[in-house]
C-alpha cells in the first residue's frame, strides 16, 4: 500500500519524501482524509470487475454513514478525474461510480457534476497527446448522468449533454459511434415535451441528416417511435422532403445507410439495432413488401456473399414474430430464404462460417414465444421445404421441433406423411449450387430429387419420437411407428378403415434405395420405443418414470408388443396390405407360433412376472419382429428359442415336483439362450445389441459354465474364427445407419459436399484402375510372357533370324495388334480387380469379426456386474488376459484399440477392482493356486511390461479370492496364506531387479510402476507384514537409487523422463511409508543420488517430474527455494543473450571444416586455452556495441587478447580460414 499511496500522490501532485518546507498545501484535500476511504478508489480502478463493482457499494455505504460534505465533494472530484484514466478498465469503473453517487446523493445537483465533467476535460484547452482521454473522460461523464436516472429532470443539462455528444461525434477515431448510441438512450428517457421543447432543435441537423450514417437514422426513428405526435408527417416532409421513411426516393439511401450497418458489425455477428428499427418503421408505414423487396432483395443480397447477406438472414429470423401470417409465408418462400440455403450447403466445407446454429436460435426463440399454431406450422414447414434438389438443408433431427404446440407438431407430422406419399417438388425452394449445375449438364433428374426428400423425411418422422423434449402423446407415437413400419414392409392394396395407412396411396411407388432407407429407420425407432419413458404430465406417470419404467405404454403394455399386434393385423389382411417379401407357410407358421408363445408368457406375468419371463418374452417379440426383414435366416433361431422356453418349463415344473434337479444330457436352456443371443448379436443392430443386453442380464444368475465359455470362446484369440460356430453377418446398408447416427447428433447432411465426394469417388474409381495394375510390385510373369507371345505372333516383335528392323505393319495388323493388347490387358485388369476385391472382402470381414466380439464384450461386463461373486467369474481371469495380450501385440487400428481398451477396461475395474468377489472357493483351492503360479511365471517373462502389469493385477485378484474364501484360523489357511506369501514376494523381487536390469528404459520405468502397485495394494502389505515387508523395501529403495544415478546426464530424453517420473514415483512411497512406519530402511544413498541430481539438473522449473522431486526431497527437510523475482537490470538481460545472426548467415556448426589440415600441437594447446568453458558467459559482452557483431566477429579488446596469446601460425591460420568463410 505504501508503493500505491506514493504513487497517488505523485498524480494528485503531492509528493511525501520532499524537503520540508515552511508552508504545506493540500489543494486537494487528500491529507484529510483516511486510508479507508482512499482504498475505495484504487479500487474502482483495477481491472476485475467483481472488485470495481464491491468498492463501488462500499463507497455509497460509506458515505451514507458519514455524512460529511467534504468527503462526498471530494469523491464527486475524485470520480470525474478518474473518467480519463489512461487504464480502460478503469473508465467505465469510475463512471458507473459517478452515476451511482449521483442517484443516491441528490443533494450533489447534475449541473455541478457536468460543470465539473466540462471544466476537467475540455476539449479546446486540453494538451494534443491528451486529446483521445478527455473524449473519453467527457464521453463516460455524460454516460453516469445518464445512469443516474435523474436526467430527464432536468431539461437544461440533457440539452447540454446532447450537444456534448454531437461534438464527441467528430472524434469518430476514438470512440466510434457510441456518443450517437447514448443519445438515442438519452432520447428514450426524455418525455415528449422534453424532447418537443428542448432537444428537437438541438438535433434538427442530426434528424435532417438521417439518410448520411446509420446512428443517425436510428437516431431518428428512434425518435419516431417515442415520440410519434411529435414527429408527424408534416414535420417529417420539413426535415426529410417525404412524409414517409419507407419510399422509393429513399430506397436507395436506406440501402447504402444498411450497408454501413452491416460492414460496422462484422466482427460482432450481430443484428445491427437501426434495421430493426427500420424494419419496425416499415410495418408501420404498411411499407413492408416495398422495403423487403427493394431494399434487402434487391440491395443487400445483389452483394458477394458476406456482412450484407448475414444482415439479410439475421434481418429474416427478427422478423418472425413481427409479421402476419401472410407475410411470413410471402417472405419464407422468397430469395432471402434461397440465398440462406446456398450458405448452408456451401458452409459444410471446412472453414466457412455457418449462420445455421444462429437462425436455429431465431426460429427456436419465435417458436417458443408464439401463441399461434398456424404460424409454427408455417414457419417449420417453410423451413422444410428449402431444399437443394430434393434434400431439405435444415437437419432432420431440428431441436426447434421441440417448441410446437400439440396441434402444431400432429399437422407437421401429417403434412411429413402426406409429403412422403405425395412428393410435391414444385411446392419446394429447390436450388443447385454453381458446381452441381456444372457436373449435371441434362438437368436434375426428378426420381433423385424424390429419393433425396424421401430420405430426409423419414429420419424427421421418426426424429420427433426420439426427441424427449419434444411434447408428444401416445397416439402420435404409435401413428409415426405404424406408419414408418408400413412403408417398410408392406403396399397399400386396396383402402380400409381399420388400416389408416391403405387410405393414402403413393404417388411415386418406393425404390429400392428409399425402402432400405425406411426399413433402417424403422428399427432405430425401434431401439428408441424400448427406452422411451412414459409419456403424460399426470403426476402417477412423473411417479413411475422415477422407476425408471421404459419400453411401455400407459396401459404397460410393450411397444413393440403394439407392433407387433399391428403387424398380425396386417397379415391377417392380405386383401388391403400386401407384404413386400410374403411369408412362406414355414415362417407364417413360426410367426403365429410366436405370438402364441408371447401371449402364455403374459398370462403366466400377471399371476407374476420374473426375469425369465420377461427374458424369453423380449427374445420373441425381437426374433418375431426381424422376421420381417430376414425370414430365411430366423426362422431356425425361433424354432431352437421354442425349444429352450419349453425345456426352462420342463426343468422348472421338475423342480416343483421332485424338489431337486437331476442330471441333464441335454444342454441347459440357458446355453440355448446364450447360443440365440450371439446369433443375433452377430448382426447389425443397436436395438438387438441392447434387447441381448437386457435379456442376458435376466437369466445371469441361471447361466452356466458351459454357456459362460460360449461366451469366452468367441473371444478366444487362438481359435480359429473359422471354425467358430457364430456367423457374422454383412448388412450392406449398415453404413447408412452410421450416416443417420450422425444426423442425429445435428450435423447438416447432403449438399454440396455430397456432390463433391461422389465426383471424386469417380475419379478415384479411374484412378483406381490404373493403381490396381501398379498394385504388387514387381510385374506378373505369366503377363509378361503372354504378352510376348501376342507381339510374337503379330509380327510387331523382331527376332535373332529377321534381317531388319525397318519393315513395319500396315493398318489392318495393327488394329489387330491392339485388340489383341487390349483384350490381354482386359484380362489382367479383372485378375487384378479380383486380387484387390478379395483383399478388401477379407478386411471387411475381420472387421465385422472384431466388431461382433465388442458386443460380446457387454454379456462379460453385465456378468461380472451381475454375477460379480459367482465363482464361475474365476474362469474369465485367463481368457481376458489372453485378449489384451494378443490385442498388445497385434495391429493397433482404431477399432482394435477401442476392442481392447474396452476389455481392459473390464479386467482392470469389473473384475480385478470389483466390490463384490468369489469368496466360496470350495475344493479349487489347488486349482487356483495353480493358476495363481502360472500367472506370475508368465508375467516374469513376459517382454512386454505393460501386459505384465495386468498379469500382476490378475494374481493380486486371485490372492484376495483365496484369502476371502479360507478361514485363516485353520491349518489349511496358514499353508496357503504361505504359499501366497511366497508367490507374491517372487513377483516383487522380479520386478525390483527389473527396475535396473530392464533391457529397455521404458521396461525399467514400467517395472518401477509395477512394484509401486504392488506396495500400495493393501493385501500384499497385509501378506509381508513385520521384516519381509522391511527387507522389501530397502532392496527397494536400493534398486531406486542405482536407477537414478543412471538418468542424471540423459534426463533430457522422453523415454528417461519417463523412467525417472516413475522412480521418483516410487522413491515418494518408500521414502513416505519408511517415516510413517518407522521402519529400519537406511535411505541415505537414496538421498545422496537426489541431492546429486539437483546440482546437476536444478529442478528450478515446475512440472510433474520437477514437483515429484520435491515432494521427495520434503520428507528428508529440503524445502523447494523460493525463486527471487527480482527486475534484471539491463546489463543483466544482455548477459545471456547471444548475439542476433543476420539472415543468409550459416551458424558456425553448419559452417564446412577442413578437416584435411591438422592444427600443431602448439596451435592446439593455444586454441584450447582460448575457448570459452561452458555455462560461463565471456567477459565483455555485458554491453553491446551500436555495431552490433556478426557471428564469427570479434570485438577489439577480445581479438587483441586472443593475438596475444596465439602464436603466428595460428593467426596465420586462422586468417586463412576467415579468408575461406
Amino acid at each position: 500500500m505504501a508503493c500505491m499511496a506514493t504513487t497517488m500522490h505523485l498524480d494528485m501532485g503531492e509528493i511525501e519524501n520532499e524537503p520540508v518546507r515552511p508552508k504545506i498545501k493540500d489543494a486537494k484535500g487528500i491529507l484529510q482524509q483516511n486510508r479507508e476511504f482512499l482504498d475505495f478508489f484504487w479500487d474502482i480502478a483495477k481491472p476485475e470487475q467483481d472488485i470495481r463493482l464491491k468498492a463501488i457499494e462500499n463507497l455509497i455505504q460509506y458515505l451514507k454513514k458519514s455524512e460529511k460534505s467534504d468527503e462526498l465533494k471530494y469523491t464527486l472530484k475524485r470520480l470525474v478525474d478518474g473518467l480519463a484514466h489512461t487504464r480502460e478498465a478503469a473508465r467505465p469503473g469510475f463512471s458507473l461510480a459517478l452515476g451511482q453517487v449521483l442517484s443516491v446523493f441528490e443533494e450533489v445537483s447534475l449541473r455541478t457534476a457536468f460543470d465539473q465533467i466540462k471544466e476537467k476535460h475540455n476539449l479546446v484547452t486540453v494538451k494534443k497527446k491528451l486529446i483521445r482521454n478527455a473524449a473519453f473522460g467527457n464521453f463516460f461523464g455524460v454516460l453516469a448522468l445518464s445512469q443516474s436516472t435523474r436526467l430527464p429532470k432536468e431539461p437544461q443539462v440533457v440539452l447540454e449533454c446532447v450537444q456534448l455528444l454531437q461534438s464527441l461525434s467528430l472524434h469518430r477515431e476514438h470512440l466510434r459511434d457510441l456518443p450517437r448510441k447514448t443519445m438515442v438512450d438519452i432520447l428514450s428517457e426524455t418525455s415528449e415535451e422534453v424532447f418537443e421543447e428542448v432537444l428537437l432543435g438541438a438535433l434538427q441537423t442530426d434528424l435532417s441528416s438521417a439518410f448520411s450514417t446509420p446512428e443517425q437514422l436510428q437516431l431518428l426513428l428512434v425518435a419516431m417511435q417515442k415520440f410519434p405526435q411529435v414527429l408527424k408527417p408534416k414535420k417529417l416532409k420539413k426535415l426529410l422532403g417525404t412524409s414517409t421513411i419507407i419510399t422509393m426516393d429513399n430506397i436507395p439511401k436506406l440501402t447504402e445507410v444498411l450497408k454501413m450497418a452491416a460492414r460496422s458489425v462484422k466482427k460482432d455477428r450481430l443484428l445491427p439495432a437501426v434495421a430493426l428499427d427500420l424494419l419496425q418503421i416499415s410495418l408501420k408505414e404498411d411499407n413492408f413488401e416495398l422495403f423487403w423487396r427493394e431494399t434487402i432483395i434487391k440491395g443487400m443480397l445483389k452483394d458477394q456473399p458476406g456482412p450484407t447477406h448475414y444482415l439479410s438472414y439475421r434481418l429474416l429470423g427478427s422478423a418472425l414474430p413481427l409479421l402476419t401470417l401472410v407475410q411470413l409465408k410471402q417472405v419464407l418462400n422468397g430469395e432471402v430464404m434461397r440465398a440462406y440455403g446456398e450458405h448452408v450447403v456451401s458452409a459444410q466445407l471446412p472453414d466457412r462460417f455457418k449462420f445455421a446454429p444462429e437462425m436455429e436460435t431465431y426460429v427456436g426463440d419465435f417458436l417458443q414465444g408464439c401463441d399461434e399454431p398456424e404460424k409454427q406450422l408455417a414457419v417449420v414447414v417453410a423451413f422444410s421445404l428449402l431444399t437443394n434438389q430434393g434434400y431439405p438443408v435444415v437437419p432432420s433431427f431440428w431441436r426447434v421441433v421441440q417448441h410446437l404446440r400439440p396441434t402444431a407438431l400432429q399437422s407437421y407430422v401429417d403434412w411429413l406423411k402426406d409429403m412422403f406419399l405425395n412428393p410435391q417438388l414444385e411446392s419446394c425452394l429447390d436450388f443447385s449450387t454453381r458446381r452441381q449445375k456444372e457436373n449435371q449438364e441434362g438437368g436434375v433428374q426428378r426420381e433423385n430429387c424424390i429419393f433425396r426428400l424421401r430420405k430426409w423425411i423419414i429420419p424427421r418422422l421418426t426424429s420427433i419420437v426420439e426427441n424427449n423434449q419434444v411434447k408428444r402423446e401416445e397416439d402420435l407415437v404409435m401413428d409415426v411407428a405404424r406408419f414408418v413400419f408400413f412403408h417398410a414392409f408392406f403396399n397399400a392394396k386396396k383402402a380400409t378403415p381399420d388400416i389408416p395407412e391403405t387410405e393414402a396411396t403413393l404417388s411415386v411407388p418406393l425404390d429400392e434405395k428409399t425402402r432400405v432407407v425406411v426399413i433402417n429407420s424403422f428399427f432405430g425407432l425401434l431401439q428408441h420405443m424400448n427406452h422411451l419413458p412414459l409419456l403424460g404430465d399426470s403426476p402417477e406417470v412423473a411417479a413411475r418414470n422415477q422407476r425408471h419404467v421404459q419400453g411401455v405404454t400407459g396401459d404397460g403394455s410393450m411397444w413393440i408388443y403394439c407392433l407387433v399386434q399391428y403387424a398380425d393385423a396386417l397379415l391377417n389382411q392380405p386383401k388391403y396390405a400386401q407384404s413386400t417379401q410374403p411369408f412362406s407357410p414355414e415362417q407364417r407358421r413360426t410367426w403365429d407360433s410366436m405370438l402364441a408363445s408371447v401371449r402364455t408368457l403374459m398370462k403366466k406375468s400377471k399371476k407374476g412376472q420374473t426375469p425369465e419371463t420377461s427374458a424369453f418374452q423380449q427374445l420373441f417379440l425381437l426374433v418375431g419382429i426381424h422376421l420381417f426383414k430376414a425370414p430365411e435366416d430366423l426362422v431356425d433361431l425361433m424354432q431352437d428359442l421354442q425349444n429352450c422356453m419349453e425345456k426352462a418349463q420342463e426343468k422348472k415344473s421338475k423342480k416343483k415336483a421332485t424338489g431337486s434337479a437331476g442330471g441333464e444330457e441335454e444342454p441347459h436352456w440357458a446355453e440355448v439362450v446364450v447360443d440365440i443371443l450371439l446369433s443375433l448379436l452377430s448382426q447389425p443392430s443397436r436395438h438387438i445389441r441392447h434387447v441381448c443386453r437386457t435379456v442376458f442380464s435376466n437369466i445371469c444368475p441361471h447361466v452356466t459354465a458351459r454357456a459362460l465359455t460360449a461366451i469366452l470362446d468367441v473371444l478366444d484369440p487362438d481359435k480359429d474364427e473359422e471354425d467358430s460356430a457364430v456367423v457374422v453377418t454383412d448388412d450392406q446398408d449398415s453404413d447408412k445407419i452410421k450416416k443417420k447416427d450422425i444426423k442425429k447428433k445435428g450435423e447438416e447432411d447432403e449438399g454440396e459436399i455430397e456432390e463433391e465426394q461422389s465426383d471424386a469417388s469417380d475419379d478415384d474409381s479411374e484412378e483406381g484402375e490404373d493403381e490396381a495394375m501398379e498394385e504388387g510390385g514387381e510385374v506378373d510373369q505369366n503377363f509378361r510372357i503372354e504378352l510376348m507371345k501376342v507381339l510374337q505372333n503379330q509380327g510387331a516383335l523382331a527376332t535373332e533370324q529377321d534381317g531388319s528392323d525397318d519393315d513395319e505393319l500396315d493398318d489392318e495388323a495393327m488394329m489387330k495388334l491392339d485388340g489383341s493388347i487390349a483384350a490381354l490387358f482386359l484380362e489382367q485388369k479383372k485378375k487384378m480387380q479380383a486380387k484387390k476385391d478379395e483383399k478388401d472382402k477379407l478386411k471387411k470381414g475381420k472387421t465385422l469379426v472384431r466388431d461382433f466380439k465388442i458386443k460380446v464384450l457387454d454379456l462379460v461386463e453385465v456378468f461380472l456386474a451381475r454375477q460379480g461373486s459367482s465363482p464361475l467369474v474365476l474362469g474369465m481371469v485367463e481368457p481376458l488376459l489372453s485378449v489384451i495380450e494378443s490385442g498388445m501385440s497385434s495391429e493397433s487400428d482404431q477399432q482394435e484399440q477401442d476392442f481392447l481398451r474396452k476389455a481392459a477396461d473390464i479386467f482392470k475395474n469389473q473384475l480385478c477392482r470389483a466390490k463384490q468377489y468369489c469368496k466360496t472357493v470350495g475344493d479349487r483351492q489347488g486349482e487356483l493356486h495353480d493358476l495363481l503360479e502360472k500367472l506370475m511365471t508368465k508375467a516374469q517373462k513376459l517382454s512386454d511390461s505393460s501386459v505384465s502389469l495386468y498379469f500382476f493385477s490378475a494374481s493380486l485378484y486371485l490372492v484376495k479370492v483365496l484369502r476371502g474364501g479360507v478361514p485363516g484360523a485353520s491349518a489349511d489357511g496358514k499353508t496357503i496364506l504361505s504359499t501366497e506369501e511366497v508367490l507374491c514376494v517372487n513377483l516383487l523381487e522380479t520386478a525390483v531387479e527389473h527396475i535396473t536390469i530392464g533391457i529397455r528404459e521404458h521396461q525399467q520405468s514400467q517395472a518401477s510402476a509395477m512394484v509401486l502397485r504392488g506396495l500400495q495394494s493393501r493385501e500384499v502389505q497385509q501378506l509381508l507384514a513385520g521384516d519381509p515387508w522391511a527387507g522389501l523395501l530397502q532392496k527397494a529403495v536400493g534398486q531406486v537409487a542405482a536407477s537414478l544415478e543412471t538418468v542424471v546426464e540423459t534426463a533430457k530424453n522422453k523415454v528417461v523422463q519417463e523412467k525417472l517420473v516413475k522412480a521418483l514415483e516410487l522413491g515418494l512411497f518408500l521414502v513416505k511409508n519408511v517415516n510413517q512406519q518407522k521402519l529400519s530402511v537406511a535411505l541415505e544413498p537414496l538421498k545422496k543420488v537426489l541431492q546429486s541430481m539437483r546440482e546437476v539438473l536444478g529442478f528450478k522449473k515446475t512440472g510433474q517430474m520437477e514437483d515429484t522431486y520435491w515432494a521427495v526431497m520434503k520428507h528428508f527437510g529440503v524445502i523447494k527455494p523460493k525463486r527471487d523475482r527480482i527486475r534484471k537490470t539491463k546489463e543483466d538481460q544482455a548477459e545471456p543473450t547471444a548475439p542476433k545472426k543476420k539472415k543468409g548467415f550459416l551458424p558456425e556448426t553448419k559452417k564446412r571444416k577442413n578437416r584435411k589440415k591438422q592444427l600443431p600441437v602448439s596451435e592446439k594447446g593455444a586454441a584450447d586455452a582460448n575457448t570459452v568453458p561452458l555455462g560461463k558467459p565471456e567477459e565483455g559482452k555485458k554491453k553491446r556495441n551500436k555495431n552490433k557483431k556478426q557471428p564469427g566477429e570479434e570485438t577489439p579488446g577480445q581479438g587483441l587478447a586472443k593475438k596475444a596469446k596465439m602464436t603466428p601460425s595460428a593467426i596465420k591460420q586462422k586468417k586463412k580460414k576467415q579468408h575461406t568463410i
